[in-house]
């Protein structure tokens, strides 16, 4: 497949790494991660400015309507970077009110609002013990006046405390539904703490919170899975973005270290090694941009194949060249004194973020047309 970016993308994704590589050095990153608050907001007026919130929003809203390719460009650049910004949360949040929104009214105004930058989403998809189970959803929501009242525990919501906002699922008369809830609702108690890579993540506990129903035309189970597999292809470019950082590290890396007076680079052992950890990045990429693509598939079992697909490689490369990495930077490669180690950080939880290698796998064998060979 040929695949090459815009004009326009490439332009948009120029200006983004210069901004970062100007203001986002790792330093200024491990400074942002140390604070009490986990994330920074001068650095998120700036994403606005450069327009990465208006992105995804739709024309009508004030946004580009920017798709998941364009989507793609902008999150290998924040991966490289280490972007601990809420981004990714409000990105699929923003998604969630397309996709399941009516584009009208409060959900209009939400969106309006989202792109300008004011403020952040969030998607609760987890719940205790459900591992990776989009659809074992035990929050509740009853009917309360003239909205509704959520009762349940959300768990691993990404940058929930930061977030303005949160989509939940919960249980309405037993289906599944997508709620609204503001982040000051009354009854709802948050736990925020920060996650091995630097991230923020919170659980939500809500008793009989006040929430708004989203009345799109898909706002059902199948938009949640639709959601998740939006946030999973974002993931698997934002892995992209840390695999190309992390092997660049590593190869800068041998080429300073010495051994035997020369420096380690020109072992052929270790170039071997790195070619390798190249060609797993090279075949994520690809598995990745395929994704980007068949996501706006009307073939459903395309779209889940396609992301399922890619979810399982960018794990396999994800482990791989992060382990390779640490090993070719010896002693330092564990330490939080270089990006290497917290590059692998992010990968990890990108791998165990919304299924892990042995849960897409499975999804994908459970897809029609897969047929099992014997070896």
């Amino acid at each position: 497949m040929n695949f090459n970016f815009t004009d326009e993308q490439q332009q948009f994704a120029d200006a983004l790494r210069r901004y970062l590589d100007k203001h986002y050095g790792f330093e200024a990153r491990q400074a942002i991660v140390k604070t009490e608050a986990g994330v920074s907001g001068e650095h998120w007026s700036a994403l606005a400015e450069l327009g990465l919130t208006a992105l995804p929003v739709p024309e009508a809203q004030g946004g580009f309507d920017g798709s998941a390719i364009d989507m793609l460009v902008v999150m290998q650049e924040l991966g490289r970077a280490l972007v601990v910004e809420p981004y990714w949360a409000t990105a699929v949040g923003i998604e969630a009110l397309k996709l399941s929104g009516t584009g009208e009214g409060d959900d209009a105004a939400l969106l309006e609002r989202a792109a300008q930058g004011e403020i952040k989403l969030a998607v609760a998809f987890h719940e205790p013990d459900a591992r990776y189970d989009l659809f074992s959803v035990a929050t509740t929501a009853a009917r309360a006046g003239d909205g509704f009242a959520l009762s349940g525990t959300k768990s691993v919501v990404q940058h929930g405390a930061q977030a303005d906002y949160w989509i939940v699922p919960a249980r309405l008369d037993g289906e599944i539904a997508l709620f609204i809830v503001a982040r000051d609702a009354a009854n709802t108690q948050i736990t925020d703490y920060r996650t091995i890579d630097g991230q923020r993540a919170a659980t939500l506990v809500f008793n009989a919170t006040p929430a708004r129903k989203l009345n799109g035309r898909h706002a059902g189970a199948a938009a949640l899975e639709h959601i998740a597999d939006y946030a999973t292809v974002l993931l698997c470019s934002e892995a992209i973005g840390a695999l190309d950082a992390l092997n660049a590290a590593t190869v800068e890396y041998t080429k300073t270290r010495q051994q035997f007076g020369v420096p380690i680079a020109r072992f052929q052992a270790l170039q071997h090694r790195m070619v390798e950890m190249l060609i797993h990045t090279e075949q994520a990429r690809s598995a990745t941009y395929l994704a980007a693509v068949h996501y706006s598939s009307d073939d459903l079992d395309e779209r889940r194949r396609a992301v399922s697909a890619a979810k399982v490689r960018v794990g396999q490369a994800a482990r791989f060249v992060g382990q390779q990495a640490v090993q070719l930077h010896g002693g330092m490669g564990v330490t939080n004194e270089v990006a290497a180690a917290h590059l692998f950080k992010r990968l990890a939880i990108i791998e165990t973020t919304l299924g892990d290698v042995d849960h897409h796998l499975a999804r994908f064998a459970a897809l029609p047309g897969f047929i099992m060979t014997d070896a």
